[in-house]
This record gives structure tokens, sequence and C-alpha cells, in this order.
């Protein structure tokens, strides 16, 4: 059996036949098959390289996916996220690359079909009242119909990789509460509206998560203390707008794959 914490041990095996995708000896001795799927938060955006041969999906070799593998090589890795990937995009493009080999999915996706860049430009650029209804609005979807439509994901990437260990991440809030942020500063208000948006991205994926079983990653804590325009910021803010809001390499390295790790395989190479 692969080595993981016993708290997501006990949790994955927990759900009604989880238990075919640990790892026995016999399995070990070949590579595992595992899959990334999702968004740009997924693939790396921000992180600060990509590779040239994924165009515009912007894959970086320190995303996530990449970072774990590379503490965890007896898996290998088909990365197939994509910046701007909705949950349609993930249906239709993206889970050919499963199979019935697959062993461990990764999934981060939905901040594009409510809207994210949207309402960050209108918060960035319109008034504190726009900034709240716009965040009211995608949060409702986020917590109404995104519900509905991940778990129809999630039931269609379990039908393709049956055997597979599914880890969907979470999004973190995006700003802290203190700080100047730099070429379009924002006040305590939009901050506050802004926050709240990222948690009810956070909270619909994990309620579609029990309703079609699957396992969550929250990523709040692990950015507690690091949002944009503060003092550690583990985000890239306007003074780099290909990337706004999405993590920075210490995101990617101390956010997501430190999580990651720490939630399942080795922690180091």
């Amino acid at each position: 059996m692969r080595k993981s914490t016993s708290v997501v041990a006990s949790a994955v095996l927990a759900f009604a036949g989880l238990a075919t995708m640990v790892n026995t000896p016999a399995q070990a001795a070949t590579q595992a098959e595992y899959v990334a799927l999702g968004d740009s938060y997924a693939s790396g955006v921000g992180a600060g390289t990509y590779d040239a041969a994924s165009g515009d999906c912007r894959r970086s070799p320190s995303n996530y996916p990449h970072q774990w593998v590379a503490a965890n090589p007896e898996y290998t890795l088909d990365d197939v996220s994509c910046s701007g990937a909705t949950i349609a995009d993930v249906r239709n493009n993206q889970l050919s690359a499963l199979s019935s080999s697959t062993s461990l999915v990764t999934l981060t996706v939905g901040g594009n079909d409510a809207q994210f860049s949207s309402v960050v430009k209108g918060c960035l650029t319109e008034s504190d009242s726009y900034c709240q209804t716009a965040t009211l609005w995608m949060s409702y979807y986020a917590q109404h119909q995104m519900v509905d439509d991940l778990a129809a994901l999630y039931k269609d990437i379990k039908a393709r990789a049956p055997h597979a260990l599914i880890l969907v991440f979470g999004y973190p809030q995006v700003l802290s509460s203190s700080g100047t942020c730099p070429v379009i500063d924002l006040d305590a208000a939009k901050r506050t509206y802004m926050n709240g948006f990222a948690d009810a991205l956070a909270e619909g994926t994990k309620a579609a998560s029990v309703k079609e079983p699957v396992y969550f990653v929250d990523m709040r804590r692990q950015f507690t203390g690091h949002g944009a325009c503060g003092s550690d910021s583990w985000f890239n803010d306007l003074t780099n707008a290909s990337a706004l809001f999405h993590p920075n390499l210490a995101g990617y390295t101390n956010g997501y794959a430190a999580k990651f790790k720490a939630t399942w395989g080795k922690s180091a190479s």
C-alpha cells in the first residue's frame, strides 16, 4: 500500500468501492497512471514558465501535478489541464485521457463557469455595489447549478476511470484583508465580496464531492495569510495581469503541491 496520511486513507476507504484504488504490492512493480484535469489553476498559470508545446493551455512544469510526480516517480503523468477550461471543456476535451488503467485523477475546475475573470474585472473597475452584485450572482451559481454540473462531471470521470482515486482541489480565498494592491487597490468591502465568492466556489465544489463522492481537498486554510496584496502573497497581482489572482510559484509550491503531497503520496522524492 502507498504511503499516505491516516486521515486521508480512512476517508478514501470510506467511499464505496474505493478500496480497489489503493495500489497493491503487485501493482507497485509497474508505474501507475496519473491524469491531471482542469483549468488554469491546475495547468499552473502564474507559476512563471510554460511548456511551449501546451500552447494556449499554458501548462507549467511547476504546476501541482508536475511537482507531485517529481516526488512520486512511480507514477507517469498525463497532464491535459488547460487554461480557460470550463466543466464542459473538461468533459469534451480532457476525459479522453482517462481509462480503466488510470489509478489517480486530479481536478480543479468551475471558476470559469462562474465567470471568475469577469467578476474580478468588474470588482477592479466598477463600484462596490457592482462588485457586490456580481459576486452574489456568481456565488449563487456556484452553490447551486455548479454543484449539479460538477457532480455530473465526477460521475463521467468515474465511468471512464473506474479504478482511480479522484482528488478534487478547490480554490482558495485570493485577497489579503490588509495591505495595498499595486496598480489598482481594492477597498475592504470589495475584498470581502471577492473572498466570499471564492468561498462559494469552494463550498460548491465540496457539495458536489458529497453528491457524487470524490475526495475534496480544501485549499483555503493552506493559503491563509498569503492572499494577494498582503505582505507574503502567494498570488499574482496586477503587476502580472496575464495571471491575475492566480497562484505564483510560491502558491503552487507551498500551497497546492504541498497540500497534495501531504494528502496523498510522498512529500519528497
